[in-house]
């Protein structure tokens, strides 16, 4: 007997190294929710990329987007960054599709900034973490309130210190100097999948 697809999550997250534990939190969360997170370093190079980002958003039921990097970055030309929002109007398109069952959530680090960074989306309610890990943790957990597997926050926590535990080995077999790479997200995933599982059958 063929066993259920297990639900996927789009996460459209800021790759920078001052993000990374939230980025580390975000993947961690939600395979304890015995979903499966998603990432624009999944798609190769080449042409035709936004197709590809398109495809792989209405590929998901669920879609997160961090709004966290709005302020303008170091480097030269000073920029804001744009892809973030761009991608959450992508979601917030499908979602209006008559064929579409999308549904997506805001998180920001601030609260009420994002009436102002982002002024058309006045009514949706962003969740705000904070930052933090933890309220990384607790907005996943205020947002998945759904049938199936329900982890609290200590379980979170043990499947996050459990992998981060893991990470070095992970980028060093990889061959990768950051955890925002292809193979090391897909490695970083399965590790925080396998450390959900041990909570589970442990019950």
């Amino acid at each position: 007997m063929r066993k259920p697809s297990r639900t996927r999550v789009f996460l459209n997250l800021p790759y920078d190294t001052p993000f990374q534990n939230l980025y580390l939190a975000y993947i961690c969360g939600i395979q304890a929710f015995s979903m499966v997170p998603h990432v624009t370093l999944e798609i190769p190079g080449g042409k035709r990329r936004l197709d590809r980002i398109i495809q792989l958003i209405q590929s998901c039921k669920y879609s997160i987007h961090d709004l966290s990097r709005v302020q303008l970055d170091r480097t030269r030309p000073r920029t804001p960054r744009f892809n973030m929002p761009f991608e959450l109007g992508l979601a917030v398109a499908l979602e209006k599709s008559a064929k579409s069952r999308h549904v997506w959530f805001v998180m920001e680090t601030m609260p009420y900034r994002l009436a102002k960074s982002l002024s058309d989306l006045n009514g949706t309610d962003p969740y705000i973490h904070g930052g933090t890990i933890q309220g990384v943790f607790r907005e996943l957990c205020s947002a998945f309130v759904r049938p199936g597997r329900q982890p609290n926050v200590p379980e979170m926590w043990f499947i996050y210190r459990e992998v981060r535990e893991q990470v070095s080995e992970i980028l060093r077999r990889c061959g990768a100097r950051s955890m925002f790479q292809a193979r090391a997200f897909q490695e970083i995933s399965i590790a925080a999948d396998a450390a959900a599982r041990r909570i589970v059958s442990s019950r």
